[in-house]
Order: structure tokens, then C-alpha cells, then sequence
């Protein structure tokens, strides 16, 4: 099984690809995409879209997993966010690919056994898991490795977002 993990913001979108056979878990890449907060705000959400959309078309994944939103103190904080993070699930959609959203303190239960892990401790797990030396920087993208582990690990177990089968993303 091949997973997308995606870590969903407007300035920052980590992603990780995963990869499963049942006994063994690689790590195919990872990175970051960014926004520039002085872009105009329709012009960054379309860099979301065409990015998540260009991921998906390149890894053909079997799923994609996102990660919950969580609270906010920033209500405007919120809501971009929040369209960002509909961008995103749009664009998985429109390759047909099944989403799957998980909760902070399940991605770090399914990675470090402990739900209220710290990032810290969550990037050095993902790290040791895949035998990764290096510091995986920023957050979000040790974020995304850990989501799409926890799809990975217990993705079975979980209710469908967008139930539609893979398929080529091609228009």
C-alpha cells in the first residue's frame, strides 16, 4: 500500500509518502510545500490545489491521509486553514484517490504510543522508524511522515472521507 500523508496549512503543507507491504515500511520522500504570505490569497490557494494535485498524479497512492483540525485561538487563524485544508481534499477528490483524516493524538499514539507526544519526540520516532539520521525540518513535514504512518498502521480501522476508488488524475 502506498500512502500520502499530508500535514494541511496555508504558509506550510508537509507531505510524506509511505510505502507498505504488510512486514516492512519505507519512506519514499518527503518535503514541504510553502506559500508566501505577500502572494494574494486566491493565488496561494490555487499553488495549494495544483501542488496536492501534482503529488497525487506523481505517487499514485492508494490513500491519502490528512490530518484533523485542531482548536485555534485565532479565529481568522481558523478559517484559512480551514479553506486551505478544503483545497487540499478537493484536489485529492478530483484524483479520485480515498481520503482518510485522523486527529493529532491519534497520528502521535500510532507513532510513539503516546498520544500527547511532543513534536519533538513524534519527529524522532518517525526518524528511528526509518532509520533517518537527519533532522526532517520543518515540523510539518515530520508531521506528514507520522500521519501517513498512522494511516499505514491503523488505516483499516478507519472511516472513508472520499470514497471513491484510485484513479488517474488526468483532467
Amino acid at each position: 500500500m502506498l500512502t500520502l500523508g499530508i500535514d494541511p496549512g496555508l504558509a506550510r503543507i508537509g507531505y510524506g509518502v509511505v510505502s507498505s507491504d504488510g512486514d516492512t515500511v519505507a519512506l519514499l520522500d518527503y518535503g514541504c510545500l510553502e506559500t508566501h504570505p505577500g502572494t494574494p490569497y486566491p493565488d496561494r490557494l490555487k499553488y495549494i490545489y495544483d501542488s496536492v494535485r501534482r503529488l497525487v498524479r506523481r505517487y499514485k497512492p492508494d490513500a491519502v491521509a490528512l490530518e484533523s483540525l485542531f482548536f485555534f485561538r485565532n479565529a481568522r487563524t481558523v478559517m484559512k486553514v480551514s479553506e486551505a485544508r478544503g483545497v487540499i481534499v478537493l484536489a485529492i477528490g478530483t484524483c479520485h484517490v480515498p481520503a482518510f483524516e485522523y486527529t493529532p493524538q491519534q497520528v502521535k499514539q500510532a507513532v510513539s504510543s503516546y498520544g500527547m507526544e511532543s513534536k519533538k519526540n513524534v519527529e524522532i520516532a518517525v526518524r528511528q522508524i526509518f532509520g533517518v539520521e537527519e533532522h526532517i525540518s520543518p515540523d510539518d513535514t515530520a508531521d506528514a511522515i507520522a500521519i501517513a504512518l498512522c494511516h499505514t498502521f491503523t488505516g483499516a480501522y478507519r472511516e472513508v472521507v472520499l470514497a471513491e476508488e484510485t484513479d488517474d488524475c488526468t483532467d
